[in-house]
């Protein structure tokens, strides 16, 4: 008896490492892309002579596929793919197109010379870029089809690891590689790394049939010139909301200037809107506005006419019906749901003055990148192991809980480091915190995404809450350096922050001088204004925990969606 028992264990062992092991291999296929696309290529960029402007657009328009990506979702929830649907099943036949489109993006961009322009290079990694996106897409539906929810805390952990792995790869080995043999071959060896990823598409399990519904067009008769006429109208608002959005989330208006200037914007009236938009007293009254109504032209655009249209009833079945179905499944929950999603993780999307900080305290550059780069890697990798099994051990929904908890109270480390000035000490255990408990927080919030999908809108579904679980922390993270600056000018003249000046009587001498002497404030002014923007992050964590507590204590089991 005990022998069939221990015989059954392992082979439920090897049944759930099987589809864990594909997911580890792509993430890293994952996981590369983007890094090469974004932060490597801006040494390249940068050696050839580009500008820091230049590099700026760049990378705008070559990774905000990543935020508009639940766009195209239903046309992958949609499009069987001749010979590779029927070979491998939905999913895996749409991985092996795009990975391969994705290896010919990177030995184009491999062929690319952007010391004669970045023009070509930019058109390619933004194609490349929209082609990740649509990777991920896919790769997340899989990754929810192919195995049973109780495992989805399993398959986030080991994407993530597979993603970071990715991550130092083609952070380092590009570096190396290009001093010997240029930029140009380093790229091309980079793009065969993608055969992990295609590699793993062959050794993944099929996961389970997918099911197009389809749309019902009421028996309306083709009428081709309208049609395309309201085609082309969608794709322009489609493109004039994603302009809006783009220029709201980063804070650059050059996108919109460029389109304001085609329809007859004079020279001086671009360059005021430049300056009232950029500026720090008027800028967040236009950004957030404008992204607000991007949004807004956006879900108008997936909307159908009042009157019958066959683009309408496309519409409605491709962007309205995952949607409904979402809030038919949840019912009174949804928004509360879709509200939590938006604002789980907003304490940690608004620590983007991280290495500036990291700057002020003294630290050297090599200090700084041994810590993100290795130390911050090793403790992240640390905490999916931790993810993986508190939701294992607790459940999806306590770990939820434990997740919004640690994501915002371990920025009480970085207060400490506040505190603590120029010291490795610290700095290692604040990054430790802040690295496992992200990593905590964040494979929880996939897991939980994961389980609110329904079959027939896998891909769809989960794009828009990947997509929206990053806006409001992007939107709110502007403001950042302006609180760390405001606070620490009403420390010197008796406002809260002065509270916590006394803790900074033990600063190293080369802590925050620099950086203070430029902003007109003491050392011990600008390290309580940094340690009263921690404090901050960690307030705003509370809505998070309250949250998902009340999510936990008052949804009861029979309001699971059925």
């Amino acid at each position: 008896m005990s022998n069939t028992s221990a015989t059954d264990e392992s082979a439920k062992l090897k049944h759930n490492l099987w589809p864990a092991s594909v997911m580890l291999a792509l993430g890293f296929s994952s996981g590369l892309p983007y890094l090469l696309i974004y932060d490597t290529a801006s040494v390249w960029l940068r050696q050839a002579g580009v500008s820091l402007a230049d590099i700026g657009y760049f990378f705008l328009f070559t990774t905000f596929s990543y935020t508009l990506k639940f766009m195209w979702a239903p046309v992958i929830d949609r499009l069987n793919l001749p010979f590779l649907t029927q070979a491998f099943g939905h999913r895996r036949g749409w991985l092996l197109l795009v990975q391969g489109l994705l290896v010919a993006g990177l030995i184009g961009i491999s062929l690319s010379h952007p010391e004669r322009g970045i023009v070509g290079m930019a058109i390619i990694a933004s194609l490349t870029g929209f082609i990740a996106a649509t990777q991920d897409i896919v790769m997340d539906a899989w990754r929810i089809e192919a195995v049973e929810e109780k495992l989805q805390g399993l398959m986030a952990s080991c994407y993530q690891w597979g993603y970071r792995i990715a991550m130092i790869l083609s952070g380092v080995l590009p570096l190396v590689l290009a001093g010997p043999l240029g930029w140009n071959a380093a790229y091309a060896i980079m793009a065969a790394f993608m055969a992990v990823g295609i590699a793993a598409v062959f050794l993944a399990p099929r996961e389970k049939a997918h099911i197009i519904r389809p749309i019902h067009m009421d028996d309306l008769p083709p009428h081709p010139w309208r049609e395309t006429l309201e085609w082309t109208a969608r794709g322009v608002l489609i493109v004039l909301a994603a302009i809006l959005m783009g220029c709201g989330l980063t804070g650059n208006v050059n996108a919109l200037d460029f389109v304001l200037g085609l329809v007859g914007l004079s020279d001086a009236a671009q360059a005021a809107l430049k300056a009232v938009w950029t500026a720090k007293t008027t800028g967040v009254f236009l950004q957030i506005p404008a992204f607000l109504i991007g949004f807004g032209v956006l879900a108008a655009c997936c909307l159908p006419l009042p009157w019958k249209t066959r683009p309408g009833a496309y519409f409605k079945g491709a962007f309205v019906a995952p949607v409904a179905d979402f809030f038919k499944r949840y019912e009174n929950w949804a928004a509360f749901i879709l509200a939590l999603i938006l604002v789980y993780r907003v304490s940690e999307f608004i620590l983007n003055i991280m290495n500036p900080f990291y700057v002020d305290l003294g630290f050297s550059l090599d200090t700084i990148a041994g810590m993100r780069k290795v130390w911050g890697v090793i403790m992240s990798m640390i905490g999916l192991g931790f993810a993986s099994w508190i939701i294992a051990q607790f459940g999806l929904m306590r770990a939820l809980v434990i997740g919004a908890v640690v994501g915002p109270l371990s920025h009480a480390g970085f207060m400490w480091l506040a505190c603590a000035g120029h010291d490795v000490k610290v700095f290692a255990i604040a990054m430790a915190m802040d690295n496992i408990s992200a990593s905590v927080s964040g494979t929880v919030l996939i897991a939980y995404m994961s389980s609110l999908t329904s079959a027939s809108f896998t891909a769809t579904q989960y794009a828009l809450f990947s997509s929206l679980y990053s806006i409001l922390g992007k939107l709110v993270a502007s403001q950042s350096g302006r609180i760390v600056e405001a606070s620490a000018r009403g420390a010197d003249h008796g406002g809260v922050a002065s509270l916590f000046t006394g803790l900074m009587a033990h600063l190293h001498s080369d802590s925050y001088v620099a950086p203070a002497a430029k902003l007109g404030v003491t050392p011990a002014a600008l390290g309580a204004g940094y340690f009263t923007f921690f404090a901050y992050t960690i307030v705003i964590g509370f809505v998070s925990i309250a949250m998902s507590v009340w999510l936990y204590c008052r949804r009861r089991p029979t309001d699971v969606a059925k």
